[in-house]
């Protein structure tokens, strides 16, 4: 199955913003999805409300466009109710980690098999430039004009303490190890989560002065560098990417089906 057939070519084209890094996370995704021969029926795409969830609008799977910040509740159901099916969750700064946040940290702590891809461009970028969760200690937003005072997370070791089985980060830059890391991520059995630093040049690039979409991107190659690099040694602030967490442990849904099972036994 080609790319194209993944998609709804009727509503495009899209609504992101000239530069955005949303759509390279698409692109990487249908890569993904494609190099896995997965059927579309066999994916469902849930999304909350954001720029970033935009996406379930192009994509021609089963797709739930459901409420802010609650992408991850609505597919824990579709994942208990049909757990053969392969559920992407695409998220952004506040849907992941502001009122979404409790969410989050339960999906990860309960490990089922879910794909939480969290696009961080660092804003709030369809309701005005606000600034999130993961704007960063010093950044400027329509609501931080004298600048954010708040510390942002840092989506990996948040996902890895709250005990999500996968967890990895990349950059709309480098697109081929974006595209690998989400293949992978779908094929865990488990919570999974990617982080993709992805450009807003609309609203974060404007109020920082950071420029084009394409100097956003060449700051993702210049400010990351893999995971235990002798470049992290020499300048620790650095942002690794790459697989930070991979481990084979029980799955929500299969130890659920246990739970019935035991539970058949002790009825019959």
């Amino acid at each position: 199955m080609a790319i194209k057939d993944y998609i709804r070519e009727r509503f495009f084209p899209h609504l992101w913003c000239p530069g955005c890094g949303h759509g390279i996370v698409l692109n990487a995704l249908l890569r993904a999805v494609e190099r896995m021969g997965l059927k579309k029926n066999d994916i469902v795409m849930v999304s909350g409300i954001g720029c970033s969830s935009r996406i379930s609008g192009y994509v021609d799977f089963h797709t739930l466009h459901t409420l802010h910040g609650r992408a991850l509740a609505f597919a824990t159901g579709v994942k208990l109710g049909h757990p053969e099916l392969n559920i992407l969750v695409p998220m952004g700064d506040g849907d992941a980690l502001a009122i979404g946040g409790n969410h989050f940290i339960h999906a990860a702590r309960r490990n089922i098999d879910l794909t939480a891809i969290v696009m961080n461009n660092r804003i709030y970028g369809m309701t005005g430039g606000q600034y999130s969760p993961l704007s960063g200690y010093g950044m400027l937003a329509t609501t931080a004009p004298y600048q954010n005072i708040d510390h942002d997370f840092d989506v990996v070791a948040l996902s890895t303490a709250a005990g999500a089985s996968f967890v990895a980060r990349s950059t709309t830059y480098h697109v081929q190890q974006l595209t690998d890391i989400l293949e992978k991520a779908i094929n865990h059995k488990g919570f999974s989560v990617v982080e993709v630093l992805s450009q807003c040049p609309t609203y974060f690039g404007r109020k920082n002065r950071l420029g084009s979409a394409t100097d956003m991107m060449d700051q993702f190659k210049e400010t990351t560098t893999p995971i235990g690099s002798k470049a992290k040694e020499k300048d620790p602030t650095l942002i690794e990417r790459g697989v930070f967490v991979e481990k084979d442990i029980p799955e929500y849904c299969a130890e659920y089906d246990k739970v019935i099972e035991r539970a058949m036994k002790k009825g019959a």
